[in-house]
C-alpha cells in the first residue's frame, strides 16, 4: 500500500499560486527598479545641470540663457515630482506583491508539514502492521513446530 496524501491536490494548487506570486513579485520588483532608475537619472540631470549653471555663471552668461536653465530646471523638478510618485507607487505594489509570497510560501509549508507529519504517522502505522505480520508469521511457526 502506497502513501496517499490527502491534501495531495490542495498542496498542487498552493505551489502553483506560490509560483504565480514569485512572478508577480519578480515583476513588480523589476518595474519598481526601472521607476527608480528613471529617478535617478532625472536628479542626476538636474544635478549635471545645475553644476554646468554654476560653472558658467562664474564665466559668465546672458540673462535670456538664465532664464531657459530656470525654465528647464523647473520642468526637471515637475518630471522629478511625477517621478516620485511613480516610484512611491511601484514601490507600494512591490511591497504588497511580497506580502501576498510570504503569505502563500506559509500555505505551502503548512500543507508541507500536515505531509510530513502524515509521512510519519504512515510509517509508524506500516512499520507497526508489519510487526504484526512478523507476530503472527512466528507464533504460525511455532504452531507448527509444536504440531509436529
Amino acid at each position: 500500500m502506497a502513501f496517499d496524501y490527502k491534501f495531495e491536490k490542495i498542496m498542487q494548487l498552493r505551489e502553483q499560486e506560490k509560483e504565480e506570486s514569485e512572478t508577480v513579485f519578480r515583476e513588480s520588483q523589476q518595474a519598481f527598479e526601472k521607476e527608480a532608475n528613471k529617478l535617478y537619472e532625472l536628479l542626476k540631470k538636474k544635478e549635471d545641470l545645475l553644476f554646468a549653471q554654476e560653472q558658467k555663471m562664474k564665466t559668465g552668461f546672458s540673462v535670456l540663457d538664465i532664464q531657459h536653465y530656470q525654465q528647464f530646471v523647473s520642468n526637471l523638478e515637475k518630471l522629478i515630482e511625477k517621478q516620485q510618485q511613480l516610484v512611491i507607487t511601484s514601490r507600494g505594489r512591490m511591497q504588497w506583491c511580497e506580502q501576498q509570497l510570504k503569505e502563500k510560501n506559509i500555505e505551502v509549508k503548512k500543507y508541507s508539514k500536515i505531509r510530513a507529519n502524515d509521512l510519519t504517522r504512515y510509517h509508524k502505522q506500516m512499520a507497526a502492521e508489519e510487526a504484526k505480520q512478523m507476530d503472527e508469521l512466528s507464533s504460525i511457526q511455532f504452531m507448527n513446530r509444536k504440531i509436529r
